[in-house]
C-alpha cells in the first residue's frame, strides 16, 4: 500500500470533501502536526512513498534520505519556498503545488488586517471586553494609497478590493497586466524607492526568494510616511525584522500580518505584543471554502500522479 505522510494541519481539521478524496484514494495515511522542522522530517524520511506537505522543511537532506522510495512531494498551496527545487530538479523529484486556490480568501483577510489595524479594531474590543469604554480616533482608508508589491492572483483581489473602498492603488511588479491595470484603474511605479514614499500603506504579495528576502530593510522603511501601515500576508522574511521592530518601537510604522519568520513562533519574539501591531496565525487561505480547493487540488495532483496521468499543476 501506497504510504503518505500527511502534515498540514489546515488540511486535518478543517472538514470537507477533501477527506472523502484522500480516503477514497486507499492510501496508508500518517498524519504529523506541521510545518515540521528539518530534524522531524530527517526522523521520518525514508518511510513514505509521498509527502502530502504543508511549510515543512524540504530541505536536499531530506530529499535525500527519503529517497529512493519517495516518488513526489504534493504541495498543499502556493508558497514553495520551504522546498528546495533546486535539490528536487537535482534528484528528478517531482514536486506538485495548488495554485489559483486561494487568491479570494488571501485578499479577504489582507483588508481585514489593514482595518483592524488602522481602526485600532483587536484594541477596542479587548477594552470592551474588559468593561472598559475607552474610545480611540482610528483612520480612514478612503483617499488613501495603497501600494502593492506584486502583481499575482491575490494583489489583483486586493486591488479590486481596495479600489471598492476608494484607495488609489500604485503598484511595483515584475509582472503587469495591462488590461487588468486600466480597467481597475491602478497605476504603476517602477522605482520601489519613489513607491514608499507615497504609500500610506503598503501590502506584499511577492514571492520570498533570495532577490526579495529582506526587501524592506531599515532604508526603505525610513522613507515611508510616518504612521503608513504594512500589511503582510506573503512571507515574514519579506521585511528585515530588526528594521521593522525598531520602526514599529519608534511609532513610524504600523503592522499587520498573517506570517512571521518563525512559525509558531517563539514566546518571546520580539513583534508579540507591539503596539500598533495585529498579528494571525497565518490563516489568511483558511476558511472552510480555501481549504476544501486547496486540500482537493492537492489530493487529486497527489493521486493522479501516483496513476500515471498529468497532474494539475507541477513546479518541478
Amino acid at each position: 500500500m501506497t504510504r503518505v505522510l500527511l502534515t498540514t494541519t489546515s488540511f486535518q481539521d478543517t472538514p470537507g470533501i477533501h477527506h472523502d478524496m484522500l480516503a477514497a484514494a486507499g492510501f496508508e495515511i500518517v498524519r504529523e502536526r506541521g510545518p515540521l522542522p528539518e530534524s522531524r522530517m530527517l526522523e521520518l524520511a525514508g518511510q513514505f512513498d509521498a509527502y502530502l506537505c504543508g511549510d515543512d522543511a524540504m530541505t536536499r537532506a531530506v530529499m535525500e534520505k527519503s529517497l529512493p522510495r519517495l516518488k513526489v512531494i504534493s504541495k498543499y498551496g502556493i508558497g514553495l519556498d520551504k522546498i528546495n527545487l533546486k535539490s528536487a530538479k537535482d534528484l528528478a523529484l517531482p514536486v506538485l503545488f495548488t495554485p489559483g486556490v486561494n487568491h479570494t480568501t488571501v485578499a479577504e483577510h489582507t483588508f481585514a488586517l489593514l482595518l483592524a489595524v488602522v481602526r485600532n479594531l483587536v484594541v477596542e474590543a479587548n477594552h470592551v471586553a474588559a468593561g472598559r469604554w475607552t474610545r480611540i480616533t482610528g483612520n480612514e482608508v478612503c483617499g488613501k494609497t495603497l501600494l502593492l508589491i506584486g502583481l499575482g492572483r491575490i494583489a489583483k483581489e486586493v486591488a479590486v478590493r481596495a479600489r471598492a473602498f476608494g484607495l488609489r492603488v500604485i503598484v511595483f511588479a515584475n509582472y503587469w497586466d495591462e488590461d487588468f491595470a486600466r480597467w481597475q484603474g491602478i497605476e504603476r511605479v517602477s522605482n520601489l524607492d519613489d513607491a514608499l514614499r507615497q504609500a500610506d500603506f503598503v501590502s506584499l504579495h511577492t514571492k520570498l526568494t533570495a532577490e526579495t528576502k529582506g526587501l524592506l530593510d531599515a532604508r526603505r522603511l525610513a522613507l515611508l510616511p510616518k504612521g503608513a501601515v504594512i500589511v503582510n500576508t506573503g512571507r515574514g522574511e519579506l521585511i528585515d525584522l530588526d528594521a521593522l521592530v525598531a520602526a514599529i518601537k519608534s511609532g513610524h510604522i504600523r503592522y499587520g500580518a498573517d506570517v512571521l519568520d518563525q512559525e509558531p513562533p517563539p514566546a518571546d519574539h520580539p513583534l508579540l505584543g507591539l503596539p500598533g501591531t495585529v498579528i494571525t496565525p497565518h490563516i489568511g487561505s483558511r476558511t472552510h471554502e480555501s481549504v476544501q480547493r486547496q486540500a482537493s487540488c492537492a489530493v487529486e495532483n497527489l493521486t493522479l500522479f501516483l496513476a500515471g496521468k498529468t497532474p494539475i499543476a507541477r513546479a518541478v
